[in-house]
């Protein structure tokens, strides 16, 4: 990024040279989202229009007459309401906004089935087994599995990221799984719980 840039400046500079149009307004109708995303499984990159740092998930664009390609952040996408479509239908913002939040829903939920995979070839432990199995079937964890996934996770330093795991409170039994569980065990499956969870958990655990 050069310095002294305004923001604005910065996207043109990004995206007039690789548009047909002269103008932003313009230039950003000749862009669409194409389906394309990527994971680099760390807060890393940068995004090619605004250049805003520290990303972890880029979202690919592309020039529908220059053919030119951009990797951008999801907010590029929505702020300068740039095409995302749906069955070749053009999408709301708000349609937009809720399909790119289910794509990186879905990156998480695909970041959390490779650390329980990586998880499971290295213990050969059926407890770890059958939370893959439950977690493949059914995207959430009990509380007992979320203690057991994230403490081997942790311990063997396989890269994860706790607070992309659902944890399910739904249950009657799982509620009291989590009101009788050591406050150890509670802290280590405290970041992935919900804020909603959370207070839920700390009137569970406080005595009446």
């Amino acid at each position: 990024m050069q310095i002294g840039r305004s923001y604005p400046q910065r996207v043109r500079d990004n995206i007039l040279p690789l548009s047909v149009a002269g103008t932003l307004p313009e230039a950003f109708k000749e862009w669409a989202f194409t389906e394309n995303t990527e994971d680099h499984e760390d807060a890393i990159e940068v995004c090619q229009l605004c250049e805003h740092e520290d990303l972890r998930y880029h979202f690919e664009i592309k020039n529908e007459f220059t053919n030119k390609t951009l990797w951008v952040g999801s907010q590029c996408i929505l702020k300068f309401n740039l095409s995302v479509f749906e069955n070749t239908q053009r999408l709301t913002p708000q349609e937009a906004k809720k399909k790119l939040e289910r794509l990186t829903q879905q990156m998480r939920q695909e970041s959390c089935f490779n650390a329980l995979r990586c998880l499971a070839q290295k213990e050969d432990n059926q407890i770890l087994s059958n939370a893959l199995q439950f977690y493949e079937k059914n995207k959430y964890l009990t509380p007992k599995f979320a203690f057991v996934v994230l403490w081997r996770l942790d311990h063997l330093k396989i890269d994860h990221s706790a607070s992309f795991f659902k944890v399910n409170l739904k249950k009657a039994k799982y509620k009291n799984d989590l009101q009788d569980m050591e406050s150890s065990h509670l802290k280590m499956i405290w970041p992935a719980l919900t804020f909603a969870q959370k207070q839920q958990a700390m009137r569970l655990r406080t005595p009446a």
